[in-house]
């Protein structure tokens, strides 16, 4: 390590949680009673805010995969639309890009599916993949920044709800936090949402 370089103790321990909560994840999303009950709790939250427009995510190995609770919820109304995410360059802000079942995928960033619409939309609810995460609503993703980046420059007046997504084996005590971390308004696994 480079001396000159300042540890961040904070992002260090960060790091080291890493590896077994991705562990922890992998298990959990291969048990069916936990996608069922997963698939539930998504159509509650969606059914509860009313949102116009979703935005969410691609799933990577272990995150739950949203993309079916969100098909039938498109289904239910004409009005609705749902958008994943879209990065332009690496450090920049997402952006969110239109999706129904049978858009067209290309490969983005990070080797992760993107819409090829360029239909840019703005979420008004964002379902957010965690790694971990604590009951006062505080992630841990992998170490990138873009959700918190992204939040960061969202305009006041369009503020979506923030809906994390994780599995209870995932929780922790207290996750050490960081200036640029935003907690997310609620966290949801397939036994609770947090704060209750």
């Amino acid at each position: 390590m480079n001396p000159s370089i300042a540890r961040n103790p904070i992002a260090e321990s960060k790091n080291a949680l890493r590896k077994p909560l991705l562990e922890a994840r992998l298990q959990a999303a291969s048990e069916p009673a936990a996608q069922e009950a997963m698939n539930r709790r998504v159509l509650d939250v969606l059914q509860m805010h009313q949102p116009a427009c979703v935005g969410f995510y691609w799933p990577l190995r272990g995150e739950f995969d949203v993309r079916g609770a969100i098909a039938i919820w498109l289904a239910g109304s004409a009005s609705r639309a749902a958008a994943l995410p879209v990065i332009g360059q690496p450090g920049e802000a997402l952006q969110f890009h239109a999706w129904a079942p049978d858009t067209p995928m290309k490969i983005g960033h990070h080797r992760i599916p993107e819409p090829t619409s360029q239909t840019v939309l703005i979420p008004d609810l964002l379902l957010v993949p965690c790694v971990g995460f604590d009951a006062q609503g505080y992630r841990l993703g992998y170490g990138g920044g873009y959700y918190d980046r992204t939040l960061a420059v969202w305009p006041a007046a369009s503020k979506p709800v923030t809906v994390g997504i994780a599995y209870e084996t995932c929780r922790i005590e207290t996750l050490a936090r960081e200036a640029h971390d935003i907690p997310l308004d609620l966290v949801i696994t397939e036994a609770a949402c947090y704060p209750d």
